[in-house]
């Protein structure tokens, strides 16, 4: 849901890279075919070319990597355990073995089991900046974000070069809080690679600071060359468009970024209809007799914040991380795992088992989140789970977790939609490049909330950002009661809290409230027809 950079793959080979010594010209051919089909997710080819690969050389190194590697990639995650724990056993500081089992272990949910091989790993190639990196970005991915600055500051340290650990550097400079650091290592990036659009939109992203016009002019140059690869094309499309904004120039700012949108569009297809066919089946499934956890408190430790992006999630956590009794934990996935995990078990996708779940089930599943979020509540008895998404799962988490408290930020629809539509996010959300698309999700979501809220009564409450702006005294002590938490006036300097913010909003919840937050005005009538699929769909 952040904002951030994709993932690096790390796969296949190790760290240092793969040896090819003692394979044949033919295995090496094979091998090659075999890393483009891994690469395209094809798995039947890649099975094929590995069974030719393992009558040429079945003991090989490589081999067997690409073996542990194809196991991984297609969800065999325990055969892929087997093999990596006997592969280790001959070979057990091998730095491609140890990643290949740390990501085995991520996949099997087993993180703390993960990030330690992947310390093991740095441990023994203490030289090796692809191993720190490996640590940096899953440490970050993790949450452990105080923990990834070292890691990947190494990482930097040993290959300066490498833009892509640098660039990962500063985002976690960003979540910190050091954006005037941040800043500079993404221009350092930018100076010797000025086509790498991640670290241009990090640099866009730091949203308290605007590009100046000489980098506005910059970016402007190398969009008229031919030059980069159309992902770092299109991020550069994006961040040109926020600083035509920033400068008022709203209708080439619409232009730059509606024209992006739609390439990113046919990369990344949504299906409304699909989608809505979903949540429809979600209401049903929920408006059918169904179980609940038997423990009525359960989970009362724990405060969802849900929302469609962009609707003040992040500054209402922030409000609530800055109480005694709060940790802010930030966009967990946990409830989507648990979920994910009793599908699996019960080979049925969810909703369909909802109605086939015990009271017993539920409260095992909830257990299982509590245990899974369990390090958030170490310092502080409270934390809160800001998964935006999370809104489609109320239901559940409302049957798991019978004590949680559920807060649902809202916002004006069209600055929410048109805020989405101007995010490039990492993962998801592919709803949010197409205008129309995010007219239709923004209808499913509230048709969704206002369904549990009906259900629900006083569980689910709404957070409104303009009122919170308007009146942010009352709306602070209102939420500490919904909470059940005391009124504590620190709550109103929630920008003076030091912690990690892992999302967009970063660099924003670090400074005081301001009303001036709209954008939506000064494109006028180009949003007319945003304006009018959100009538239609609220229709």
């Amino acid at each position: 849901m952040t904002a951030s950079m994709p993932r690096e793959p790390v796969r296949p080979g190790s760290p240092a890279g793969p040896s090819l010594d003692g394979l044949s010209q033919s295995a090496r051919n094979l091998l090659a075919q075999l890393d483009r089909a891994l690469a395209a997710m094809d798995f039947a080819q890649a099975e094929r070319l590995l069974a030719g690969l393992e009558a040429l050389a079945p003991t090989h190194g490589e081999v067997q990597r690409r073996r542990l590697n194809l196991l991984n990639r297609s969800g065999r995650h325990a055969e892929a355990l087997d093999l990596v724990e006997r592969l280790l056993a001959h070979a057990p500081t091998d730095a491609g073995l140890l990643t290949e089992r740390a990501e085995a272990l991520f996949t099997a949910g087993e993180n703390d089991a993960a990030l330690a091989t992947l310390r093991t790993l740095c441990e023994h190639h203490r030289d090796d900046a692809r191993a720190w990196l490996v640590l940096g970005r899953n440490l970050k991915d993790q949450a452990w974000i105080e923990e990834s600055l070292p890691a990947l500051e190494r990482a930097v340290t040993l290959a300066p070069a490498n833009g892509y650990a640098r660039t990962l550097y500063a985002d976690v400079l960003v979540l910190l809080g050091h954006l005037a650091q941040a800043r500079e290592e993404y221009l350092t990036v930018l100076r010797d690679a000025p086509y790498t659009g991640p670290a241009w939109w990090g640099l866009a992203n730091i949203k308290t600071v605007r590009l100046t016009d000489e980098e506005t002019r910059r970016l402007e140059g190398l969009l008229h060359q031919p030059g980069g690869q159309e992902s770092d094309r299109l991020a550069m499309g994006c961040v040109l468009a926020k600083a035509y904004e920033d400068q008022k120039r709203f209708s080439e700012a619409f232009a730059t970024l509606s024209a992006a949108n739609a390439r990113i569009s046919q990369r990344k297809p949504w299906d409304p209809d699909k989608f809505s066919h979903i949540v429809d089946l979600t209401m049903e499934a929920f408006r059918k007799p169904h179980a609940r956890a038997a423990t009525p408190t359960l989970g009362e430790e724990v405060i969802f914040i849900v929302s469609l992006p962009r609707s003040g999630s992040t500054l209402t956590e922030q409000i609530l991380a800055a109480h005694p009794l709060v940790e802010g934990a930030s966009e967990l996935g946990e409830v989507s795992h648990v979920l994910q995990a009793e599908s699996e078990r019960r080979r049925v996708d969810f909703p369909y088992w909802v109605a086939d779940a015990s009271a017993e089930d539920w409260e095992r599943l909830g257990r299982d989140y509590l245990r899974r979020t369990a390090r958030w509540r170490t310092k502080r008895p409270r934390s809160t789970d800001k998964m935006p998404n999370n809104w489609y799962f109320i239901g559940a988490i409302a049957a798991m977790l019978p004590g949680a408290r559920i807060v649902n930020c809202r916002r004006d629809p069209v600055e929410t939609c048109w805020s989405c539509f101007k995010q490039m996010f990492s993962i998801g959300n592919e709803f949010s490049y197409d205008l129309g698309y995010l007219a239709r999700m923004w209808r499913d979501y509230d048709r969704l909330v206002r369904y549990w809220q009906a259900r629900l009564p006083g569980r689910v409450r709404d957070q409104v950002y303009e009122r919170l702006l308007e009146d942010p005294e009352g709306e602070v002590r209102d939420l500490l009661a919904f909470c059940g938490l005391d009124y504590d006036e620190a709550c109103l300097r929630f920008h003076e809290v030091e912690r990690s913010v892992r999302t967009a909003s970063a660099a924003q919840v670090r400074e005081p409230l301001r009303r001036n937050t709209a954008r939506t005005a000064g494109y006028g009538a180009l949003l007319d027809p945003l304006r009018q699929a959100l009538a239609a769909a609220k229709g």
